[in-house]
């Protein structure tokens, strides 16, 4: 019911910037009045961790230690669309970085993977030294 596209990826140097979309269709950003989207991502051999969450009700912003300062989340409602904008990106930001929607709010609410019932395809990102 609900598909979530991203896109921006790629190859940056140490230092530089990438700019993550994530494109929503089937259902507006209303319907997930609730709750929010959120950024994560998963690298070679590790567990899928938390980036960055925007909730849909007041705009509040979560973000993860490793990236507070350098990584800003927005949305756009008239596109659909939900944003990462990276900065300032180290080697070990390297990973495939997943979208997704939360419809409600709960205890895992925003950094658990658990908390969000729809996913994007993933858009690789590769920062080199």
């Amino acid at each position: 019911q609900v598909q979530l596209v991203e896109s921006g990826g790629g190859l940056v140097q140490t230092g530089g910037s990438l700019r993550l979309s994530c494109a929503a269709s089937g259902r507006t950003f209303s319907s997930f009045s609730s709750a929010g989207m959120g950024w994560f991502r998963q690298a070679p051999g590790k567990e899928r961790e938390f980036v960055s969450a925007i909730s849909w009700t007041g705009s509040n912003t979560y973000y993860a230690d490793s990236v507070k300062g350098r990584f800003t989340i927005s949305r756009d409602n008239a596109k659909n669309t939900v944003y990462l904008q990276m900065n300032s990106l180290k080697p070990e930001d390297t990973a495939v970085y997943f979208c997704a929607a939360a419809p409600v709010y709960g205890r895992n609410w925003p950094t658990r993977p658990r908390a969000y019932d729809y996913w994007g395809q993933g858009t690789q990102v590769t920062v080199s030294s």
